[in-house]
């Protein structure tokens, strides 16, 4: 996904109360090597919206500066947010570099249904929502589509055996799991009853006379 937002040169000086009366929020702009950082405003009604749209690190923003004659690619990189009255009074953009990839964090989207639930009778365990990849600019996916179909009982599917687009690799152990189907706590109970319940019957079964 990306979201094209306008932003302003904030004025030397100027106070992030004042500003925030004014309906501007606090922006900077940083990035890799080359790039200047920037002091900048956003419109508080765009900062909404681009915050009910993009992800922090993982939403390219198009990003554009009329006044400074700048426009470039951005990762929103931080959003700060008021403890108490919970609306952003700072945001920070980081600019792309085109020949560089870059790590993002991209939500996990489940397809398919497991088998070991649907036929087995398991419960189906989402372990991994998100998953940090790394990949150019370009290339940053809305999500990593992941198959469970194939899921069987105490199956446990991890990230080494993902399928991913083209030039995307994952970031951090994949050893971690993704997603798994386990027996239900009813099941292995009502299991353990029928087995302790045989096991009493043989038990208690009477010794047949010689």
């Amino acid at each position: 996904m990306e979201i094209t937002v306008e932003c302003q040169k904030r004025a030397e000086g100027s106070k992030p109360r004042a500003l925030r009366r004014e309906g501007l929020i606090p922006a900077s702009l940083y990035g890799h090597k080359g790039t200047e950082s920037m002091m900048l405003t956003v419109k508080a009604k765009t900062l909404e919206k681009l915050l009910k749209q993009a992800g922090v690190n993982s939403t390219v923003v198009d990003l554009n500066i009329p006044d400074l004659s700048w426009r470039g690619k951005t990762l929103l990189r931080e959003v700060q947010i008021h403890p108490v009255k919970r609306w952003a009074y700072h945001v920070s953009f980081f600019a792309l570099s085109e020949q560089a990839s870059v790590e993002v964090e991209v939500p996990v989207h489940f397809v398919g249904e497991a088998p070991g639930v649907k036929v087995e009778g398991g419960v189906l365990d989402l372990v991994l929502m998100q998953l940090e990849i790394k990949c150019a600019p370009d290339n940053i996916p809305d999500a990593i589509e992941v198959d469970i179909s194939g899921l069987h009982l105490k199956d446990i599917l991890y990230v080494s055996e993902l399928v991913l687009p083209a030039g995307i690799v994952v970031v951090g152990d994949p050893g971690r799991a993704v997603a798994s189907v386990m027996q239900s706590t009813v099941s292995a109970e009502a299991e353990a009853i029928i087995e302790e319940a045989v096991a009493e019957s043989g038990s208690s079964a009477p010794t047949p006379s010689v």
